[in-house]
């Protein structure tokens, strides 16, 4: 937080809440129309996978390996690793892309909204069933149960201690000590 003077301060939160308003305001004075589509900062941030699939996509991992005690970050540092590979393989950029927009497509049949949009979860799960034997769903599914399981943040999160073997192996350690599955 900066401290511009004893009554002023600037952070921030109230500097993005401040042009947010102002910006609105200044459109409705000028009779403009102001649009705004929210895109988050990291699906900008791919290289290869456009920002309205990686919100899909993002949605469509979530629901392939729910965890409630794993924040968006983890899914989205899942994501990164399919887009760096996408960046290299214009087929595979195709294929996502056109995977989401596939999923979009069942969803607006299903439900008329997009698959990120679609609030149940039985909805979700009944569009991603339409889908569990394409190239592109198992594409997905098959990069992302390793981007995803792969990260140490995550095995944290889920009571795994990591490796063993340079350790003895698990007979030795970890075999007994996990303190969470009394709320699996």
């Amino acid at each position: 937080m900066r401290v511009l003077d004893k009554r002023t301060r600037i952070n921030r939160r109230s500097f993005l809440k401040t042009s947010a308003a102002t910006a609105v305001a200044a459109s409705a004075v000028s009779g403009g129309v102001l649009a705004v589509v929210p895109v988050p900062a990291w699906a900008q941030s791919l290289g290869a996978i456009k920002p309205d699939a990686a919100k899909t996509l993002l949605v469509m991992v979530r629901d392939l390996y729910p965890h409630d005690r794993l924040g968006d970050a983890y899914y989205q540092k899942a994501l990164t690793s399919i887009d760096e590979s996408a960046a290299k393989d214009a087929a595979l950029a195709g294929q996502l892309d056109a995977g989401a927009k596939a999923l979009d497509a069942a969803a607006q049949k299903l439900r008329n909204a997009p698959y990120a949009g679609l609030t149940a979860e039985a909805d979700r799960v009944a569009v991603l069933k339409t889908m569990e034997t394409t190239p592109f769903f198992q594409k997905v599914r098959g990069d992302m149960v390793v981007a995803l399981y792969n990260q140490p943040e995550v095995w944290a999160k889920l009571g795994y201690e990591g490796p063993s073997a340079e350790y003895g192996g698990y007979l030795h350690r970890g075999f007994d000590d996990i303190d969470w599955t009394k709320d699996a």
